[in-house]
């Protein structure tokens, strides 16, 4: 008998939008996947391109980042520039035996607690349809 996969998903999320969606949607009892880790950053525009593949190199059956919607960046650009390096990693990551579809970027606003729920269920379904990660270096469970 095979054991279940229970994927792993590291979860990079803005302090000001997708954080506090996942606050929302915690206090309104809304349930999401608890092999969802979340990483708090000030915003996605910080979100390094080592960090992502470290996740990965590390254990992640997934990686998302996620947080303000297009033209609300509290810190005026920065989900604009996560757009572009997510693009570029997303082309770059098949060269090391990553499929693209495990790297996930979306907009979830503050108020959208309900959506934070239901995207985080969503990717938990998505990672187990791609199985375990292929360059598991290490198991970070």
């Amino acid at each position: 008998m095979t054991q279940a996969h229970h994927p792993l998903i590291i979860a990079f999320v803005c302090n000001w939008c997708t954080y506090t969606a996942a606050d929302l949607a915690g206090t309104s009892r809304l349930a999401y996947p608890e092999n969802i880790r979340l990483i708090r950053v000030m915003c996605t525009g910080m979100v390094d391109p080592q960090y992502i593949i470290k996740a990965f190199l590390e254990g992640a059956d997934m990686v998302l980042v996620s947080g303000c919607h297009p033209g609300d960046c509290h810190y005026i650009n920065g989900n604009y520039k996560a757009r572009r390096r997510i693009k570029l990693l997303k082309e770059i990551l098949p060269r090391i035996g990553i499929e693209k579809e495990r790297l996930k970027l979306t907009w979830i606003g503050a108020s959208d607690g309900i959506q934070f729920s239901k995207t985080m269920q969503e990717l938990v379904v998505q990672a187990k349809k791609l199985g375990p990660n292929p360059v598991n270096t290490q198991s970070v469970r």
